[in-house]
Parts: C-alpha cells; sequence; structure tokens
C-alpha cells in the first residue's frame, strides 16, 4: 500500500517492522537558525531518516527576486533524492517538529517532481515518541544510491508573480496566504521587509490545519473550512516563501479537494518588487 498524503506513527511503524524500504526525510528548520534544524536531527531523529535542509537540499539559491525559497531545479533536486537512496516507486515519508510545515514543502517538491508515493509523518516527530518508538542519534550512514529520475509533475504548474497579479484584476482564484494573522494583516515583523499581503488575498494560517495535539484535523472539517475561504473559486498558495503554503496544499489533498496551484516566490518574491500592489488589514 502507497501513502500519498498522510501516513499515521502506527502505519509507519508496521511498514518498517515488516521490511519495507522507506525513505524517511527529517526536514526540522528554524528560519533565522539555519544550523538549528540539523542539530535537532543529530539529537534525535527517526530510525533511518536522512536529513533535508530547507535552504540547501529543498530550495534553490535565491538571488534578491525570486523569494527566499525558490524552487529548486528539478534535476538538481532528482539527483539529491537519489544520493539519498530513493529508488523509483519507493515510499517517502516526510517529518519535522513543527506540525509538518516543512515537511510539507519535502511532499509538494516530490509531487512536482512526479513521485506520487510521499506522505507526511501526521503528528511529526513528537508523536512518534510519544508513542515510545525508538530515534537515532548523530550522522546517517552512507547509502547506496537509488535509481530514481524525475517523471510528469503530479501538481499543477506554480505560478509567476505576473500570473498573481493578473489575478488581482480578474478574480478568477482565490489566494490563500499560510501565514500568522498578525503578518497577513500587515503588523510589523522582523521577517517581512515590506508588511502586509496581496491584494484579495485570504487567510489561512497554515497552523489551523492542526488540531490540539499536532495532527491534522479531519478530511470534513479541513474540507469545510477550505470550502468557505474559497467561496466555489480555484485556490492559488501563497506564503511567505512558498514553504508553508504547501502545508494547505497537503490539507486540501487530505481533505479530497481540487488541487490548487502554488505561488512558490510568495510575499518575499512579491515585494521584491516595488511596484506589486500590497494590502493590509484582515481582508
Amino acid at each position: 500500500m502507497a501513502y500519498d498524503t498522510l501516513i499515521s506513527v502506527t502505519d509507519l511503524h508496521e511498514i518498517l517492522a515488516a521490511g519495507s524500504d522507506v525513505l524517511i526525510l527529517d526536514c526540522d528548520f528554524e528560519l533565522g537558525q539555519p544550523d538549528k534544524g540539523r542539530e535537532s536531527y543529530r539529537a534525535g531523529h527517526l530510525p533511518g531518516a536522512r536529513y533535508a535542509h530547507l535552504d540547501d537540499d529543498l530550495a534553490g539559491p535565491p538571488d534578491g527576486t525570486n523569494g527566499r525559497h525558490p524552487l529548486p531545479a528539478r534535476v538538481a533536486f532528482a539527483a539529491w533524492l537519489r544520493a539519498q537512496g530513493l529508488k523509483r516507486g519507493g515510499q517517502v515519508v516526510a517529518c519535522d517538529s513543527s506540525g509538518g510545515a516543512w515537511a510539507a514543502r519535502a511532499w509538494w517538491l516530490l509531487r512536482w517532481i512526479g513521485h506520487a508515493e510521499v506522505a507526511v509523518l501526521d503528528g511529526g516527530k513528537q508523536a512518534w515518541a510519544a508513542a515510545g518508538l525508538p530515534m537515532e542519534t548523530g550522522e546517517a550512514p552512507p547509502v547506496v544510491p537509488g535509481d530514481f529520475t524525475a517523471d510528469e509533475p503530479l501538481v499543477p504548474a506554480p505560478l509567476t508573480a505576473r500570473q498573481v497579479l493578473a489575478n488581482i484584476g480578474t478574480g478568477e482564484a482565490q489566494v490563500l496566504d499560510a501565514r500568522d494573522p498578525s503578518r497577513f494583516r500587515g503588523e510589523p515583523n522582523p521577517i517581512d521587509p515590506v508588511a502586509g499581503h496581496i491584494p484579495g488575498a485570504r487567510n489561512r494560517f497554515f497552523r489551523d490545519n492542526l488540531a490540539e495535539d499536532g495532527s491534522f484535523r479531519p478530511a470534513e472539517e479541513l474540507s469545510q473550512a477550505f470550502r468557505t475561504l474559497l467561496g466555489g473559486k480555484p485556490a492559488v498558495l501563497s506564503c511567505g516563501s512558498g514553504v508553508t503554503a504547501c502545508h494547505n496544499a497537503l490539507a486540501m489533498a487530505a481533505a479530497g479537494l481540487p488541487q490548487p496551484r502554488l505561488y512558490p516566490g510568495s510575499w518575499s518574491e512579491w515585494i521584491a518588487d516595488p511596484a506589486h500592489p500590497v494590502a493590509t488589514g484582515d481582508a
């Protein structure tokens, strides 16, 4: 059985115990402290997990105009996955300690390069530890490279800033911004040099997808929440740099909703062009 949205701790433990070949990606990260995620990985990770660094592995190089975490080159990302041992058709499970905030980016990227067998660990590393399951420390040992190759994308084509700008005029799609409400409203913060949001966007803070225990809310609850926000329109997902927007994409997939389109550059790319309009407030 392949998992393509979420996987429970119980199911992951069972398939690992059965000897299934699973590539586990530990995606722990912290904005402003780029080394902290790797330190967290060394301190404790799921057995056999390999570390995926947001800046180095799950993004391409920023140039000041393309956002903080532009998409990596498809060829480069596929090569990195092969180096982690990924085989064609192999199950991938991404996890972190932040409710899936970073793991969802890995999930979306794998689907973007045509790999369907990828899921996020529901409840994350905390749920694994809470179940009393073993953890490992230190660095990952060398592995035999896999034979994975990129295929046709399994997600709609990402949007450019120009396309998002055009949508402001037409209103054909609804932009959902995954940042926290204070950043969306435009309150001063240390992350956004220009505060606010894309005109016409609505706020869907990614953490609203989670229950109190850190697991994803039930599918029917997620479906109702997104349908209310979208009002029948297709979704365009944005955030600060195209990362936590993927959490909303994962939640929509888990709820069985139509696939949204991602604006990878998101707010950090949008504000790099002073000609782009900026809105503040709750709407």
